[in-house]
């Protein structure tokens, strides 16, 4: 997903975070606003991801998003 199509669309797919990274608090998903690379960041440390695994979660989550919406 294009990163500004994320951050347009990101009070859309704040639901969808959470139901994939229930982990996550409102506060860490305020933070990323629709940055990708935030993203990445905050998985790694909430959930003990390497980088790689982090973007590839990442990338495959906006990619359902991209071809769903």
């Amino acid at each position: 997903m294009n990163k500004d199509i994320a951050q347009g669309k990101w009070e859309q797919l704040k639901g969808s975070i959470k139901e994939k990274w229930g982990d996550l608090t409102d506060d860490e998903i305020t933070q990323v606003n629709g940055n990708a690379e935030k993203m990445c960041g905050v998985l790694q440390e909430r959930y003990g991801r390497t980088r790689e695994e982090a973007e590839t979660e990442v990338n495959d989550f906006w990619a359902r998003q991209d071809s769903g919406m």
